[in-house]
């Protein structure tokens, strides 16, 4: 059985890190992409926003989508269909 010493402790740690976690999380990706209806699908590392965009596409198209976005805010671009 634990201390109240213990229990206290590791209470005040899981309550600061609820708090914390909120306070210091961000998305993915800075930039959202435009308009509604835009579905997060995955993230790579392309050297350009058009490539990652033209090689994408096919795979959105095989899985009902018809438009892709890359968010190139970051080297490893956040990837959206709709």
């Amino acid at each position: 059985m634990k201390s109240w010493r213990t229990r206290i402790g590791v209470g005040l740690a899981v309550g600061a890190a609820t708090v914390a976690i909120p306070l210091t999380a961000t998305t993915a990706s800075a930039a959202p992409p435009p308009g509604d209806g835009w579905v997060p699908v995955g993230a790579e590392r392309y050297p350009s926003k058009a490539e990652c965009e033209a090689t994408e596409l096919p795979q959105a198209q095989a899985n009902g989508y018809h438009e892709v976005w890359c968010d190139d805010s970051n080297p490893i671009m956040a990837i959206y269909n709709r």
